[in-house]
This record gives C-alpha cells, sequence and structure tokens, in this order.
C-alpha cells in the first residue's frame, strides 16, 4: 500500500471565490481524493497516494493554484474578513479593505500573519508571528509581532497603514531571518531593534498611537446552521469529524454559482461559511443539506473547541470531553477549549489541555478567560485522561462563579483545593508559563521525580525550549 501524501492549499484570508474553490475540488478529486478538511489557519488539506502526485503537480501547474505537499513551509495568510457582516459591529473595516491588501502580497509569507479586526471575537488576535488588528483609526492597524518561537510579544509603536501591510511583513521576516540569532527562537529579544532595522531603509505611512488596543470579551457566536444577514442569510456548516465530502462541496460550489453567490468562507473553527443567501433561495439549500444528510444544529459546547490539525488524538479526546459535557449539561457560554500536543502548534483557548506525556495532562487557562490573552495560568497537573472532565467541569464552576461575584482571581483554585490551601514553590517560565514541579520532574526532558531544579543541567522548557535561567520561583497550590 503506498503511503499517503498530504496535499495543502493556502486560501489567503480564508476566502475563495465558489469558481476557483470548485476547480480545486475536482483537481483533488481526480487525483483520488474523496473528503477535504480545513485547518485552523483557514487552510485546505487532502490526502492522495503516492502514484497520483505527478497528475497533480501537473493539474495544480495548469490551474495556477500553490500548495505544498507533506510540508508547511508558507503559513496561511488568516483573516477575521468570514466576520464581516455577521460577527462584527459596523466600522471602517470592510471587504474591500481586506482585498486590497492580500492583493498587495507579491511573495509566500513564511511567518505567519494575521488581519483581525478588533470589533470581533470569532477570529484569533495573537495566532500570528505578526499580529494587525484593526485600529479605531480608518485604514490603520496596530501590529503586534510574536517572534518566532517564542511567546513574546512586542507592540509596534506605531500604527501601520494598509497598504503597507504586505511591504511591512516583508521586510519585517527578511530582518528577522537575516539575524536569527537575535530574533529567532531566543530566550531574550530586542523588540526595539528589530523596529529600528525595518525602519532604517524603509519609508512606512504611519500614525502615532493615541490609545491602546481593546480587546473585546471573548463571546464565540454561534456559527452553524441558517442564520438572518439583514435581507438575506448566511450557512455555517461544521462536520464533527472535520471531514467534508467533495461531493457535497462540489454541489456548494454549483449552487453558489447559480444563485450569484460569489464566495465561500473558511472558519478558524475549521467550519465553512456562506454569505448573502437569497431568501428566495432558502429552499435549495435546504434540499441541498436533506441530500447528503447534513445536521447543522450542534451543541454549542461542542462548537466552542480548537484541536491541532491533523490530530486524530486530539480530535478523538475532544469527542470524548464534548460527550461526557453533555452528560453533565455543561454551560460553557464565553469560554473556548483547546486540546495541545505539539509544543510549537499555534492553537489558542481560554482553557488549554496540554498533553504531558501519553495519556497525562495539564489544565491551565488564560488570567482572565479571554481566550485573545495570552497569559496562562496552571490550574492542574499531572491529570489522567479519566479525570480531565471532572477538572475542566470544576474549572468551569470557578469562572463563572468569578463572573457572578465579579472578583478577578490571580489564579483558578478548583473546588478539591479551596479548602485548605496549602502553596508550595514551584518554577515557572517567564515566557510561556510552564511550571517545573520537582515533585513530577519532566517526563518530556527525561527527568525523573523528585529531581530538584537547582540540580537540572542543560534543561530547556519542554514548551518553548527556554533555558533554566528563564524559569523564576512562584508559589501554586499543593
Amino acid at each position: 500500500m503506498s503511503k499517503k501524501q498530504l496535499i495543502k492549499i493556502n486560501l489567503p484570508g480564508g476566502v475563495a471565490s465558489a469558481g476557483d474553490f470548485y476547480e480545486m475540488l475536482i483537481i483533488a478529486q481526480n487525483a483520488g481524493a474523496g473528503q477535504i478538511r480545513f485547518g485552523n489557519r483557514q487552510q485546505l488539506y487532502f490526502e492522495i497516494d503516492a502514484e497520483q502526485l505527478e497528475d497533480l503537480e501537473f493539474d495544480m501547474l495548469g490551474a495556477g493554484i500553490d500548495h505544498e505537499i507533506n510540508s508547511d513551509q508558507y503559513p496561511n495568510i488568516t483573516s477575521s474578513y468570514i466576520a464581516d457582516g455577521i460577527f462584527n459591529h459596523e466600522n471602517w473595516l470592510k471587504e474591500g479593505v481586506y482585498k486590497d491588501i492580500f492583493d498587495l502580497f507579491n511573495y509566500q509569507p513564511e511567518l505567519k500573519i494575521n488581519l483581525v479586526d478588533s470589533n470581533q471575537a470569532f477570529a484569533p488576535f495573537f495566532t500570528g508571528n505578526f499580529n494587525f488588528i484593526s485600529s479605531p483609526v480608518s485604514n490603520y492597524w496596530y501590529l503586534y509581532v510574536r517572534f518566532p518561537k517564542t511567546n513574546i510579544l512586542y507592540c509596534w509603536p506605531v500604527l501601520v497603514y494598509s497598504d503597507d501591510i504586505p511591504a511591512i511583513s516583508k521586510a519585517m521576516q527578511q530582518v528577522i531571518f537575516a539575524h536569527m540569532p537575535l530574533f529567532y527562537d531566543q530566550i531574550e529579544v530586542n523588540a526595539d531593534l528589530l523596529y529600528q532595522l525595518v525602519t532604517a531603509s524603509n519609508q512606512f505611512v504611519i500614525q502615532q498611537i493615541d490609545q491602546p488596543l481593546n480587546i473585546p470579551d471573548f463571546q464565540l457566536p454561534y456559527y452553524e446552521g441558517f442564520n438572518k444577514q439583514g435581507n438575506k442569510y448566511w450557512l455555517g456548516v461544521y462536520r464533527r469529524n472535520e471531514l467534508f465530502d467533495i461531493e457535497f462541496l462540489k454541489e456548494i460550489c454549483n449552487l453558489c454559482m447559480q444563485t450569484r453567490v460569489g464566495q465561500l468562507y473558511i472558519s478558524p473553527w475549521k467550519s465553512l461559511l456562506v454569505k448573502n443567501i437569497e431568501a428566495k433561495h432558502r429552499p435549495l439549500w435546504g434540499t441541498l443539506l436533506n441530500k447528503y444528510r447534513v445536521n447543522i444544529r450542534h451543541a454549542s459546547n461542542e462548537l466552542n473547541w480548537q484541536v491541532e490539525d491533523l490530530c486524530g488524538k486530539c480530535l478523538d479526546l475532544k469527542q470524548q470531553l464534548v460527550r461526557e459535557f453533555e452528560e453533565a449539561d455543561l454551560r460553557t457560554y464565553r469560554l473556548s477549549f483547546a486540546i495541545k500536543r505539539s509544543p510549537q502548534s499555534g492553537i489558542y483557548g481560554s482553557i488549554m489541555i496540554r498533553e504531558r506525556k501519553p495519556d497525562e495532562f495539564e489544565i491551565v487557562h488564560t488570567r482572565d478567560f479571554n481566550h485573545n490573552t495570552r497569559e496562562f495560568v496552571v490550574y492542574k497537573q499531572e491529570v489522567s485522561k479519566a479525570d480531565l472532565s471532572g477538572h475542566l467541569i470544576n474549572l468551569c464552576d470557578v469562572f463563572y462563579e468569578q463572573q457572578s461575584t465579579n472578583r478577578q482571581p490571580v489564579a483558578a483554585v478548583s473546588k478539591e483545593d479551596a479548602e485548605p490551601a496549602n502553596q508550595k514553590k514551584v518554577h515557572q517560565c517567564v515566557n510561556c508559563f510552564t511550571i517545573y514541579d520537582e515533585t513530577y520532574g519532566d517526563a518530556l526532558n527525561g527527568i525523573l521525580p523528585g529531581t530538584p531544579f537547582f540540580n537540572l543541567n542543560d534543561f530547556e522548557c519542554s514548551t518553548c525550549g527556554a533555558t533554566k535561567e528563564d524559569y523564576k520561583e512562584v508559589l501554586c497550590l499543593d
């Protein structure tokens, strides 16, 4: 049996015309693929046999479709374009602004770029290396740089003009790659030096920052099913197994072209969205969903999850936890969950489940439970797979108790730990907030339980690669 080859196609901004998308589906199907899936960065994946690669390459070349095979050298440019008109408030950032920016990219970025409307919470803010976030000033953006393979986040000292986004992204990438010992996979970074090097040989249109970025409270909208969009409708389609049948998608494209719906949108939640459906055409869409037996009413506590791309174990664990949440009739409104196995994956969530060794996990949450913020608090360590749902349910209780009493605790305390609160000293990474607890050691680094922190030599953080010097002593609950 030949080994499957993974094909990736970037859809800049998570949008594609119905005609272009149909052509991609035909090429995938001709190469033997029956299904496709979407990624967290709004890209498209499918698998084919190795024997089909030559024909696929020929078809892709003829269609002018950029793609990668078993590689992710060029991460997709993600955006909140999908939210325009349905998940955001009225502001200057419109469809035409997004399109103009996409059209100005004359190179394939090798670092992650996000274009995000600050008036929405559907698309992530800080999962890119270059995070452009709309400001209150028309056509100007905040820029937050997350240096590659670090959690160091730097606010660019001025606002960036829309038309300069591709050029400044290219200049920053060139400087970072030309000075990797300064900016790439480093424990400490002189962020101001990056600004000086980029602006020394380039002139960009700027505005001064007169007010800080305001990150909105997280409220994930229900992004599935038929919904009103003014006097029209939009349709969201989510698949529990992340797989979309190509035949079904081809018919969606045909119906779009038949009813003059121009574009399809891929969400950061791995779903498909169709906007601007005329009321008179809604029955046609209902017939199509009936034909393929597509359910469009999943529970909200199943839709607010992020799992790593192409990770069967992550998906299985998500489905297990969703079932247990359903049995508990758990409220998860204003929360999001993420399952992370790879230290370098860019997924995000207000509550994150991180695998530390096979079937053993750590639960962390953002300090304010907003999934668009990046500072994490460790809630529980050394959690077995069987015990995950119980601890997560307790953590949800902590969140809602905090909301009801309007308190902002420094760190969450689970019910069983609340009385008494025994504290102990541990060491925490200042970059990614991973904790080293000598009681448990560090299985990923081969460090046995009971090993004191000061005895460690050549130690590196198992999450971000920081050295021992980047750990500080903190108190946590025992």
